[in-house]
């Protein structure tokens, strides 16, 4: 199942537009930073589908970052792995729209790239 599609049908819906799948080909590439297809995972946000979310009044949880922690390749893969709901970057702080996730994330400070390598490790163990 591709989420960002689902997601992105929901929004569509929730603004009161059409959800074809013509609509959904349009509006994909504007509001998700990657559009490749993933069974989970993938969920980043352009700063447009980031607008979707606060014109639909969805609920969404603000992380700060720590100021001496760099986003990196490694944290944005990180990211992409592991957060499982539409989430938005600043360079302040990720946005999310899960409030377990913000949860998590706040246990960490807000530091990504130890909330990315502790649930890498996690991953790693159970395989």
């Amino acid at each position: 199942m591709n989420w960002k599609e689902t997601y992105t049908k929901l929004f569509l819906k929730e603004l009161g537009k059409s959800a074809s799948s013509v609509a959904v080909k349009e509006y994909m590439p504007i509001w998700w930073q990657n559009t490749r297809n993933k069974g989970a995972g993938g969920l980043r946000l352009t700063e447009e589908g980031y607008n979707v979310l606060k014109e639909i009044d969805l609920a969404t949880y603000d992380i700060p970052y720590p100021k001496e922690m760099p986003i990196t390749t490694q944290v944005i893969i990180f990211l992409d792995q592991f957060i499982d709901c539409p989430y938005y970057l600043t360079n302040r702080s990720i946005t999310v729209t899960n409030e377990k996730k913000a949860v998590e994330l706040s246990l960490f400070s807000g530091d990504l790239r130890k909330y990315g390598i502790t649930k890498a490790l996690k991953r790693q163990e159970k395989s």
